[in-house]
């Protein structure tokens, strides 16, 4: 009888499940370290000094205690201002606005995060948060007053309850959260919330098992709540919601086949509005990460599908490149801030793919270790403009003071008017009204705007080789301290300015 030997050996091992070591869940403390340091950069770099800028007066002014409300033009939404209204009640202290919001964007920062605990691994959403809260446009939008940053954390918190609610009928929480995302982003920006919900629906239509009313319903529902407002605003104030879309359309040049990409990429320098965007791209570095980042997002898209996360990774790439098409394709000029929600979705495939490269690459120490040196040029970059960036806004907050602060001298104080050129945050340093007799902000006529003069102060500001239009031609003229990027301002002051309250109440009743 033959003999058969064996071969001892050690514990047989189980080759690893496809996709085992990307399993969803994990800790939540690299996420919220994340967070924590992005509201202590802010704190840090963004508070002390800062004023408001020319938005940011537009939107505070409509819920500031004392002030009249600035013109409010078709294209905005009120989301904004009833985040900042609980603080502007309290206090008019810029300082402290900045602190509120620094507060609310990390935890905002965090809680959309977490939203993602049951879909990625927790690496990887700590790698996703860094790379969107690295960004300077992320850190320098934090603390101020404008909708943009908002919009992507209300993107990246309802995709990620999207997914969670179509993978999970029994997620009643990921439902509501996906109803209140959707809100939230519409209450910010309608537009954006309908360029978020299109791929959204799609997807909820072609995956059969998505396919449910109640998922649909909770999308269309969130969308049509939080447009609610600016619907109903624009039959209240603006003739109709189809005159106020015709109005936005102008107010942002006509909406049309434009690619903005270069526009785009020549903002990065730290340009925070780029119209008409015709600077030269004199800092290519500052670019560097925006070419990097379309190959990491297919690569993460190609990866999921590998370690089975294909949906949850292939769903916010598309949310995220539908909120990019109409600022790189329909509009005809560049702000930074307007891709923070794409940027923030697409952080997510772009984070799995360099994971993936870091674990990957051979030998692994060095792999890792250049991808870390990588990445901490990539944030030196980054600091570098957004220094920058923090330094002109002081700059701007003190000659602001000071313009405002010499037509006080002048007796343009309140209840007073401004107009002409910047008088948003002239007027809101100054308390004043802000009124102007043409352009998109257009509230007055010349005529009115006369006939105020009569009455109380009323300053029209001009610069460099600009007239005074023809009704101010007569007025007091007054040299004003200069502002960042005007020379020879000048202001045009009533005759009533200055003058005390018994003196032009007797001009009021023989008029």
């Amino acid at each position: 009888m033959a003999q058969t030997s064996t071969t001892v050996s050690g514990p047989r091992r189980t080759p690893p499940r496809p996709g085992a070591a990307w399993r969803a869940g994990g800790g939540l403390a690299g996420p919220a370290a994340v967070a924590v340091v992005y509201t202590l950069v802010q704190l840090a770099l963004l508070v002390a000094g800062a004023g408001l800028g020319w938005d940011e007066t537009v939107y505070v002014s409509q819920v500031s205690p004392g002030v009249d409300a600035a013109f409010f033009s078709a294209p905005r939404a009120r989301g904004i201002t009833f985040l900042v209204a609980p603080l502007t009640a309290l206090t008019p202290s810029v300082e402290a606005l900045r602190v509120y919001l620094a507060l609310l964007s990390g935890a905002g920062l965090f809680l959309a995060l977490r939203v993602w605990r049951p879909l990625l691994p927790a690496r990887v959403l700590t790698l996703a948060g860094a790379l969107f809260a690295g960004l300077w446009i992320t850190v320098l939008y934090g603390p101020q007053v404008m909708p943009n940053l908002w919009v992507a954390l209300g993107s990246l918190l309802a995709v990620g309850c999207f997914l969670r609610a179509a993978r999970d009928r029994a997620d009643r929480a990921a439902l509501a959260g996906l109803g209140a995302g959707m809100a939230f982003v519409a209450l910010m920006r309608p537009t954006d919330a309908c360029w978020l919900a299109l791929p959204l629906t799609v997807a909820a239509l072609c995956v059969g098992a998505w396919r449910r009313p109640v998922l649909l319903l909770t999308l269309v529902a969130g969308v049509v709540v939080g447009c609610a407002p600016w619907v109903v605003e624009a039959y209240l104030s603006y003739g109709g919601l189809v005159a106020r879309l015709r109005r936005a359309d102008e107010i942002q040049g006509a909406l049309g086949w434009h690619l903005a990409f270069y526009d785009q990429l020549r903002a990065l320098q730290g340009r925070l509005l780029c119209r008409p965007c015709d600077v030269a791209w004199r800092r290519p570095g500052t670019g560097v990460w925006w070419f990097a980042l379309p190959p990491l997002v297919a690569g993460g898209v190609l990866l999921a599908a590998r370690v089975r996360l294909r949906a949850v990774v292939l769903v916010p790439a598309l949310a995220g490149l539908s909120l990019a098409v109409p600022y790189l394709l329909l509009i005809g000029y560049a702000a930074p801030r307007f891709l923070l929600p794409a940027y923030a979705l697409l952080a997510l495939p772009a984070a799995l793919c360099l994971l993936w490269i870091a674990e990957a690459a051979r030998p692994r120490p060095v792999a890792a270790a250049g991808l870390a040196v990588l990445l901490g040029a990539h944030l030196v970059v980054q600091y570098g403009i957004l220094d920058g960036a923090a330094a002109r806004a002081r700059v701007n907050r003190t000659a602001f003071g000071r313009v405002a602060a010499e037509l006080g001298r002048q007796g343009v104080r309140p209840p007073c008017v401004v107009s002409g050129e910047e008088a948003v945050r002239i007027a809101f340093r100054a308390r004043c009204a802000s009124r102007q007799t043409g352009g998109h902000d257009a509230s007055i006529t010349p005529a009115r705007l006369a006939a105020l003069a009569r009455d109380r102060p009323v300053a029209v500001v001009v610069s460099g080789a600009d007239e005074p239009p023809a009704y101010a031609r007569s007025w007091r003229l007054r040299r004003l301290p200069d502002l960042p990027g005007t020379h020879h301002l000048r202001a045009y002051v009533s005759p009533s300015a200055g003058r005390s309250p018994s003196v032009l109440v007797m001009e009021v009743i023989f008029i």
